[in-house]
């Protein structure tokens, strides 16, 4: 049973480095799951961070499933990333050192059905870094226009 469900944060490449990636589970209530097979979801704006020794995404979007009644979430609640002990370790030494954030970076479905999230760990472009990442987008493009010609 592979899903198509892949949602990328395509802005989260273009605003840091990205130093490590991590797959981390989702602790989900039963209609999140249900609208994340619908592809009803948005991590551009997310970020994660620690509270109580847990590791929370926040402000992920999840909309309300459609045939919820009143068991349906709260859209925009915290949700606990379930990663290994050595792991929340790792990152949580690295995230309070200055400069470093961890950001989701894609939310997919794997292979038995549950929602995953890779998350990274990630250091700030300064300006001129984003300007080389337009330069060689748009070098790309131009060199994939002249291949077609």
């Amino acid at each position: 049973m592979k899903s198509d469900i892949n949602i990328r944060n395509k802005k989260a490449y273009f605003e840091y480095h990205i130093l490590d990636k991590y797959t981390a589970g989702l602790q989900l209530l039963g209609t999140e799951i249900k609208s994340i097979r619908q592809g009803k979801v948005n991590i551009n704006d997310s970020f994660c961070g620690f509270l109580n020794q847990q590791l929370y995404v926040r402000n992920m979007h999840i909309a309300e499933y459609s045939h919820g009644s009143f068991y349906n979430h709260e859209q925009k609640r915290d949700r606990i990333l379930l990663l290994n002990k050595k792991e929340l370790k790792k990152l949580r030494d690295k995230s309070e050192e200055k400069g470093y954030t961890i950001v989701p970076l894609a939310l997919f479905i794997n292979e038995r059905g549950f929602a995953k999230l890779e998350i990274g760990l990630a250091q700030g472009k300064k300006t001129f870094d984003k300007r080389d990442s337009i330069k060689e987008r748009e070098g790309k493009i131009e060199l994939s226009r002249a291949m077609k010609i």
